[in-house]
């Protein structure tokens, strides 16, 4: 075990067997709903309070454009009447030795959102491509 936490610029992606570079993951988030409820023969004047849905954010993926690879946009066009190409996406925080860490499993994602990079005529950063995701469930496993 090491003695120091896992640096987080280590990591990959892998959407349905492709392994994906990518510079920027964020919205691996999962959280519980709140129920509060009180019956009306309750003796205290307080509700109670439950867990309830788990609700899971959108998660976004950024990675700079390459020449002749519009892989983002034509998974986002294959969205036509409620119907979408969903896939299971890992990604993986990779230690020392380039090994999965910690894993983070995304059940039934599809894109939402797709932006393109800004274009600057004074900048000289590399173009940066952006893709949101919804997705129906995220599981954590520390490896």
């Amino acid at each position: 075990m090491s003695a120091y936490p896992l640096v987080k610029f280590a990591f990959e992606v892998d959407w349905g067997g492709t392994k994906v570079g990518f510079q920027e993951v964020s919205g691996l988030n999962v959280e519980a709903g709140l129920i509060e409820y009180r019956h009306g023969a309750s003796p205290d004047f307080s509700k109670i309070k439950m867990p309830g849905l788990k609700a899971f954010s959108n998660i976004t993926l950024k990675r700079g454009t390459f020449k002749q690879d519009n892989e983002f946009f034509e998974w986002f066009q294959s969205i036509q009447l409620n119907t979408v190409e969903r896939r299971s996406i890992t990604i993986s925080l990779l230690d020392e030795n380039g090994e999965p860490a910690v894993t983070w499993k995304v059940k039934n994602a599809f894109p939402l959102k797709v932006n393109a990079t800004d274009l600057k005529a004074e900048g000289n950063e590399v173009a940066i491509e952006t893709l949101e995701l919804a997705h129906e469930g995220l599981t954590i496993e520390n490896n």
